[in-house]
């Protein structure tokens, strides 16, 4: 996961705060001052954390908020909203819009760092939970009464790269056999293909799997996964 943080405050000396926080704990970050960059920056770049005033030029950062909780990018992102508006309907607004923390300025340097470290847990927890692992293992996939046989490339907690015998289109549901292990017999569950690499490549997404099958594939890949 990229551990890079975006800062949108049209205050210098707040995102100059935000920054030196950031940096204390070894993370980059991007500040821009005006909202429309901001928007455009999120559609196309995917953030750690992002830090967003409530009260600028549309879109404001509740509706920012809403776009990240919209997208594909940075739907699960942590934000944090900050804002000069003391109200509690201004917080009660930047929650409902989907913000993880809220904070009032003057930024309370202490705070701030204390949620930025919070935040660090979820975002390295989720940099584990992405990250894939080369793994060569058998898989049996089924679709429309047809079973595909074929090798896994690498898996992580979210998915697997499969090269296959044959294609099964993109949006396709598929039973899945995973035999990562003999001793703790097959993952099986249902997947969807979410991508075509190459001619006999598909990234298939578990999106599906059962709880008990969700820990199997997760103690095989967390002492795959290096810290």
């Amino acid at each position: 996961m990229d551990k890079r943080a975006l800062i949108v405050d049209d205050e210098p000396a707040t995102c100059h705060l935000i920054e030196k926080v950031l940096g204390s704990v070894g993370m980059d970050s991007l500040s821009v001052t005006r909202s429309a960059e901001a928007s455009d920056i999120l559609q196309h770049g995917k953030f750690a954390m992002v830090f967003l005033d409530d009260q600028m030029p549309f879109p404001d950062g509740p509706e920012l908020t809403r776009q990240m909780r919209d997208s594909s990018r940075n739907r699960i992102t942590p934000v944090v909203m900050i804002s000069d508006d003391k109200r509690p309907a201004a917080m009660v607004r930047g929650f409902q819009a989907g913000a993880s923390f809220f904070m009032y300025k003057p930024l309370d340097r202490e705070r701030l760092l204390m949620i930025v470290r919070a935040t660090q847990g979820a975002i390295e927890h989720e940099h584990r939970r992405t990250r894939r692992v080369p793994v060569k293992s058998r898989v049996l996939l089924k679709h429309d009464g047809h079973v595909i046989e074929g090798e896994s490339v690498d898996v992580s907690m979210e998915g697997v790269l499969v090269k296959a015998q044959r294609i099964v289109p993109v949006g396709s549901s598929v039973d899945i056999q995973l035999q990562l292990n003999r001793a703790m017999g097959p993952i099986v569950g249902v997947g969807s293909v979410v991508r075509v690499a190459a001619a006999n490549h598909m990234g298939i997404h578990l999106g599906r799997l059962s709880l008990p099958e969700s820990q199997k594939l997760q103690d095989f890949l967390l002492p795959l996964i290096p810290d």
